[in-house]
């Protein structure tokens, strides 16, 4: 076998597993078809500015709460820095702009002031919810998906708890209106809520299960939100630097077209590029359709199974706008994540949610920008028209955001420094989240929980991790998958797995806000925080024209993975993408330094403001 474990797919979930499993000693390879790992996690570069992909708003790092990813960094003994909202975000309701803050008891108050007539109920609502989801969740913290969950493990919150536990049981295969309507009345305290429930379960309160509600009503406050310091990079990049430190390997720009069998039993993959490469074990962390449509051969399914996955409905596709603004259109009590309404009666394509990162990380732009981006839903059909039509659609879509964005921030259209808009068909092509549907399958009854994908398949040597999975959607509940499905791999080769262990040290910092420049990196040695600051002014260009000639005999230097690299401060997986490129093109580093005055000539911050990265004497320094 070539490796002991490959994970098809490197977004969030893929890397927990990934990151776990070479911690834990195992030969892992991660197979990723964009040039960045992270998927929809991660981060792109125009004009000096950094811009989040998608995932923008990221939960547990606290102390407190559903802290997952707390959890996973701890496990790994491996730092990240970061900065925490003083909100997890505002509404705009209906003239109402309610603030999400910490104080669940200041919450229900404030929630009070905008619907009187409920205002005792609110207090009990939340008041009920705080209790079960404290006996339930934080009593005995547990990282592991429901359908992994032993025995043993419930039944011990079961003791301990047996009427939160009874009551949170009781919420699982009811929708969460039934919930809320035992305990109010008023018709728009249910829109209120409608707009919550679409925002993070990209589904209706009709649809959305009751027990995920209730998780995820009060998680909204005790969790708090946060973003790493310097941008999301790091996220992804730290898992990708435990991987490669622990010798794992990752293979980006390469896409997996297929699972291979034998004796009706997975042992390998099939890549684009037609190679093909073995493990004993293989998780996938992508969709359902994808894995029964594409990747796994009808005669290996059954039709029940394969009808199944197709009958799964996906959540609906989203568009994306990403902007650079002048400072000033973004008024003093902007907060850096704001939920639009625009139509509290329904969901439809003024419902927009903004994120403005660096409100909070001020080392995104220069001092005088914002960046922005803004995601919501499109009920356009995408498939359709010539190239022509498409582009024309693009920029009227972008229009119609900017409008919505101009209603709450004035001036915002004269604003604009820079625009990009992704549509679902852009989502797709960079993640390959069928048809743009960001979430995966619906979080809704009937396809929720023990109804979804689960960690275990058919077969005892693919497991599965991502938002089509038991957990759904969102950045811990993806990363609490991988931490399932690497466990299930680690208890199916008799190797400890990861559980929580109260004494373990904290590896994550939260340092104060606003980030700048020179806050980030303050925790490695000068040496070293010079590196990474030269590395990180690389954009990452996704047609890297400083690597064109760099190939005597078949393989780019890949510039943009070493910056990247290095930015994070994996200097280990840096040093190995180089010396891949001087093994095929045969060249001894040691004796025959590179020359790569070409690439910095070719730069594109050369280009621009005639200062190109430092490419030669960063990588140079990886030797010293």
């Amino acid at each position: 076998m070539d490796f002991d474990v490959i994970i098809i797919g490197g977004g969030l979930s893929g890397l927990t597993a990934g990151s776990l499993l070479a911690k834990s000693g195992l030969k892992i390879a991660v197979i990723e078809k964009s040039y960045n790992p992270g998927g929809s996690c991660g981060v792109f570069k125009r004009n000096g500015a950094t811009f989040d992909i998608g995932a923008a708003m990221l939960f547990g790092f606290g102390d407190k709460g559903f802290n997952a990813h707390r959890f996973v960094f701890d496990c790994l003994e491996k730092p990240i820095e970061v900065v925490k909202h003083d909100l997890l975000y505002c509404m705009h309701f209906k003239g109402h702009r309610i603030r999400f803050g910490d104080d669940i008891n200041d919450f229900a108050e404030q929630l009070g002031m905008v619907f009187p007539s409920e205002r005792d109920n609110i207090r009990r609502f939340y008041r009920d919810l705080e209790k079960m989801y404290t006996d339930v969740m934080v009593a005995n913290p547990n990282y592991t998906t429901p359908d992994e969950t032993e025995a043993r493990g419930a039944l011990k919150s079961l003791i301990k708890h047996p009427l939160s536990y009874a009551r949170f049981m009781g919420y699982l295969n009811k929708s969460a209106r039934s919930l809320l309507e035992n305990y109010f009345s008023d018709p728009d305290i249910f829109k209120f809520f409608d707009k919550i429930t679409s925002t993070y379960c990209y589904a209706t309160l009709e649809e959305s299960p009751a027990v995920l509600a209730a998780v995820m009503f009060v998680d909204n406050h005790v969790g708090g939100s946060y973003y790493p310091a310097g941008s999301t990079i790091f996220l992804p990049g730290k898992l990708e630097q435990v991987i490669e430190e622990n010798g794992g390997t990752m293979l980006l720009e390469q896409e997996v077209i297929g699972i291979i069998f034998e004796n009706n039993k997975p042992v390998g993959v099939q890549l684009t590029s037609r190679k093909k490469i073995f493990s004993r074990d293989l998780i996938y962390s992508g969709t359902v359709w994808n894995l029964y449509d594409k990747l796994i051969d009808r005669r290996y399914l059954t039709l029940d199974r394969a009808r199944w996955a197709a009958r799964q409905v996906p959540t609906y596709p989203s568009v994306v706008l990403y902007a650079q603004v002048n400072k000033a259109v973004i008024t003093a009590d902007t907060q850096p994540v704001e939920m639009l309404v625009g139509n509290p009666d329904r969901l439809d394509e003024s419902e927009v949610t903004v994120y403005i990162s660096s409100i909070d990380d001020q080392s995104l732009c220069d001092e005088t920008s914002h960046v922005v981006l803004a995601i919501g839903p499109s009920f356009e059909n995408w498939e359709q028209g010539d190239a022509a039509d498409y582009l024309a659609r693009k920029e009227r879509e972008k229009d119609r955001l900017i409008d919505v964005l101009e209603k709450r921030f004035q001036g915002f259209r004269k604003a604009i420094r820079y625009t990009e808009l992704a549509t679902p068909r852009t989502i797709e092509r960079y993640t390959n989240k069928n048809g743009g549907a960001v979430a995966g399958p619906k979080q809704m009854l009937g396809q929720h929980m023990f109804k979804r994908l689960h960690t275990r398949t058919e077969w005892d040597n693919l497991f599965c991790c991502g938002e089509s999975t038991v957990m759904g959607t969102g950045t811990p509940t993806v990363t609490t998958s991988g931490i399932s499905a690497a466990n299930a791999v680690l208890k199916k080769r008799g190797l400890r797995p990861y559980v929580y262990q109260p004494e373990r040290k904290n590896m994550v910092r939260i340092i104060d806000k606003p980030v700048t420049a020179e806050k980030l990196y303050t925790d490695v040695p000068a040496e070293i925080r010079a590196l990474m600051q030269q590395a990180s002014r690389c954009e990452y260009c996704e047609h890297p024209y400083c690597s064109i000639g760099m190939q005597p005999k078949g393989l780019d230097l890949d510039v943009r993975g070493i910056m990247r690299r290095i930015a994070v401060g994996n200097l280990v997986g840096a040093r190995k993408r180089v010396e891949a490129y001087c093994q095929i093109n045969q060249i001894k580093i040691e004796t025959e330094p590179l020359d790569l005055a070409l690439c910095e000539t070719r730069c594109i911050q050369n280009t621009r403001n005639g200062k190109p990265v430092e490419i030669q004497a960063v990588i140079d320094r990886l030797w010293d």
